[in-house]
């Protein structure tokens, strides 16, 4: 297998670096921009609509925000985000944006060399993570501007974008964009190894460093960040058939046949979607507009109050909301019990809702088996299948693929209801010191407030580096820690 361009890696893969970000997604992406000694100072002339958050980043004013009290920030600060950090950075850079006023950031960024923390950004593919990924079409749930990052506005480099006043929405394609060209603005390529899976990742004790320096594509490192985000491993269902070759897992797929009129078209077998949130809603969309028809089926009412579709504005996302209706107003007619022979209702010529559905089986010859809330089998012919039901963070390169780092360690890793354990403030992990996470695993779903994991860490670390710097400047003191072995491969796809 052929290496790595040099150019891509250090010349000595196994020296130790001082911070290894796993992910190239925009938590990567953010923090790298941090550690590069870009530096966020409270802006001369502005003013904070919050008082009190005024009041103190006044008293301090001429220390950077990384050099600052986070907690003493954070007191009484709401928002919705559960981690505290990730409300300040966000009220820093978009004031008020919840009330639903667009106010001009209150920091100012001054890149200072003084603050640089040498790093590596290790990712599968370009800069952007899993935004390359997505079908491009499609809108982001985010407004544009909350998509962006510090220092680069994101209407600067899409312009003529802006849909609406009110609905100033994104493509994934704009958005991956935007990404891949704010590493290069920002001059930060030098700290990106794209291309790249880890393997795994060690903790050694600084004096089994030798015994490993021969070991191709590894790298030492004193502190490691978790941003991989939680894409990676699709949610499956776990019945039979599901690996079947029209059985699909990402809304992408349906894209692709889509565009091929000979596998998927107006006169094919309806497509089946399982699941009821927003990417379930994606494909429900893409397939209507290409004028196929929809079968869709979810474990949850159609009433249920905790459907996403409840919680989005109808003005900002009518096209949720369409999805929501359909699944509300054309249900398949619930058959009773006691009269199995019944002849079937039947379809709505473009879509039919499956409220309280659960899928038993996939068939060879492309019959679906669902079952009904009140034990009714439906069998249907379908012309491709896509299970949406959410997706898993893939920490395989840890031991225990991650679940020790979880607020509960006896079950697997969920970016919802299982994120790894951190302190709020440094976003390190309570269960490996040295270890940071950011991002969805901390259950920050949303790049509006990921970076305030950036913040969080390069906060940390600097800290960390000046203490550091300290001690082993002190004569006769012996400093030594602990450090990460990462290994990586290239990925050629």
């Amino acid at each position: 297998m052929p290496l790595l361009e040099e150019s891509s890696l250090p010349r000595d893969c196994t020296r130790t670096v001082p911070v290894v970000i796993i992910g190239n997604g925009p938590s990567g992406i953010c923090l790298s921009y941090l550690l590069s000694g870009y530096t966020p100072y409270l802006e001369p002339m502005a003013v904070h609509p919050n008082p009190i958050l005024f009041r103190k980043l006044q008293e301090a004013k001429q220390l950077p925000i990384t050099e600052q009290d986070l907690e003493f920030l954070c007191e009484g600060l709401e928002g919705r985000s559960g981690n505290p950090v990730a409300v300040l950075f966000d009220t820093l850079l978009h004031p008020n944006a919840d009330l639903g006023f667009e106010f001009p950031s209150v920091l100012q960024w001054r890149l200072e060399k003084k603050h640089h923390i040498p790093h590596l950004v290790l990712g599968k593919a370009t800069p952007g993570g899993a935004w390359h990924a997505m079908e491009g079409s499609m809108l982001t749930i985010s407004l544009g501007i909350w998509m962006e990052l510090p220092g680069v506005n994101y209407r600067d480099l899409t312009p003529g974008k802006r849909r609406s006043v009110s609905n100033d929405r994104a493509t994934p394609d704009e958005i991956s964009s935007y990404y891949k060209n704010y590493v290069k603005l920002m001059g930060l390529q030098k700290n990106f190894v794209d291309n790249t899976y880890v393997t795994s990742v060690q903790k050694l004790h600084r004096s089994h460093e030798k015994s490993d320096t021969h070991v191709p594509f590894s790298l030492f490192a004193e502190n490691v960040v978790l941003a991989t985000g939680a894409s990676d491993s699709p949610a499956r269902l776990g019945v039979e058939g599901e690996d079947l070759p029209y059985v699909f897992h990402g809304v992408r797929d349906l894209g692709v046949a889509v565009s091929c009129q000979s596998n998927l078209s107006s006169s094919s077998d309806p497509v089946l979607v399982v699941g009821a949130g927003l990417s379930a809603a994606d494909a429900v969309l893409c397939a209507l507009n290409h004028r196929v028809s929809v079968l869709h089926a979810f474990r949850k009412r159609a009433d249920d109050p905790g459907l996403i579709f409840k919680q989005l504005p109808k003005t900002l996302y009518p096209e949720y909301h369409r999805v929501y209706h359909m699944m509300c107003s054309q249900v398949y007619p619930a058959s009773p019990v006691a009269n199995p022979t019944a002849p079937s209702p039947s379809l709505f010529p473009d879509y039919t809702s499956f409220p309280e559905h659960c899928v038993l089986s996939f068939q060879p010859d492309m019959h679906c088996v669902m079952r009904g809330s009140n034990g009714v089998l439906r069998v249907f012919k379908v012309s491709m299948v896509l299970v949406l039901i959410g997706t898993y963070p893939n920490l395989v390169f840890l031991k225990e693929q991650g679940q020790y780092l979880c607020l509960d360690p006896s079950r697997p890793i969920s970016c919802r209801q299982n994120p790894v354990d951190i302190n709020p403030y440094t976003f390190e992990c309570n269960a490996d010191p040295g270890l940071f996470a950011m991002g969805p695993l901390v259950g920050d779903n949303f790049v509006r407030f990921l970076k305030g994991g950036a913040l969080g860490i390069a906060s940390c670390l600097r800290i960390m580096c000046q203490y550091v710097n300290v001690i082993r400047s002190l004569d006769g003191v012996c400093f030594t820690s602990c450090c990460y072995k990462c290994c990586q491969l290239p990925c050629y796809l």
